[in-house]
């Protein structure tokens, strides 16, 4: 297996993938945390990122949704170069991520949380003075999307007390408020205990089968990883090792020599 395998951009004629990154790079002073990184990922698709600390996975998922430019190479939207845009602008043209850490307002309800998401996709105020009105449509979506993700009895909940698979549920309602179509989630199993993951794993899996996000995803839950995605890349030391099928990638003798002795 190359990562030649993994099929190069839109062709003539052909749709053009939801995303893609054309040798993407990152240095930061005299350090390559990223080189030459390619692949694209063709809409509706579930795709892994595997690699031990160090990899390149977060920086990799900084320079798509903009937090951080690369110092060469092209990121694309739906064959629309967003290089040069911001975080803002990208989400604007479909792009949606979660962090590894926690990114609720803990002081507000789960359903505020979600409202004024859905206030900022309508392209209104964010409001926390007035109370929303009966047939409100960000409150509607916000009611609908957290009995979609399994949080209809936790609504009025303070979003702070809730158990962290629950935040990362509340994350996701507030993603789908925004209407993305390619979605980043990085290590969304992270913190999560294990009587969660199964219930967090249907609800990821939701963005793909009952919304048609396309989806790129960190993840180390290695069993919830491969049940999850279509394609798994591999980077190691900043570059893209491998990508291809799980069950290829996992019995690569590459991989398998780069990460003797290593967790992926």
């Amino acid at each position: 297996m190359t990562v030649a395998q993994q099929g190069s951009g839109a062709g003539a004629g052909t749709v053009a993938p939801a995303l893609e990154v054309r040798d993407l790079s990152l240095k930061i002073g005299g350090a390559q945390i990223l080189e030459n990184i390619s692949f694209t990922v063709p809409t509706g698709q579930i795709v892994g990122v595997i690699g031990p600390n160090g990899a390149g996975k977060t920086t990799l998922f900084n320079l798509v949704s903009g937090v951080l430019r690369p110092t060469a190479g092209t990121v694309l939207l739906d064959g629309r170069d967003v290089t040069g845009r911001s975080v803002t602008q990208r989400a604007v043209a479909g792009l949606g991520r979660t962090f590894q850490t926690s990114s609720v307002f803990p002081a507000l309800s789960v359903e505020e949380n979600v409202r004024l998401a859905a206030q900022v996709a309508e392209g209104r105020a964010i409001s926390l003075l007035t109370f929303p009105r009966r047939g409100d449509r960000a409150s509607d979506r916000a009611r609908h999307l957290l009995r979609e993700v399994g949080l209809g009895d936790r609504m009025g909940f303070r979003a702070g007390d809730l158990p962290h698979g629950d935040k990362r549920k509340l994350e996701i309602a507030m993603l789908l408020a925004t209407d993305p179509s390619v979605v980043l989630l990085d290590e969304p199993m992270a913190g999560v205990a294990s009587g969660d993951v199964a219930g967090l794993t249907e609800v990821i899996r939701s963005l793909h089968t009952d919304h048609g996000c396309t989806v790129l995803m960190v993840e180390h839950h290695m069993e919830v990883l491969l049940g999850l995605v279509e394609r798994v890349a591999v980077l190691h030391f900043g570059h893209l090792l491998a990508l291809d099928s799980p069950d290829a990638v996992m019995a690569d003798p590459t991989v398998q020599s780069a990460y003797l002795g290593e967790t992926v």
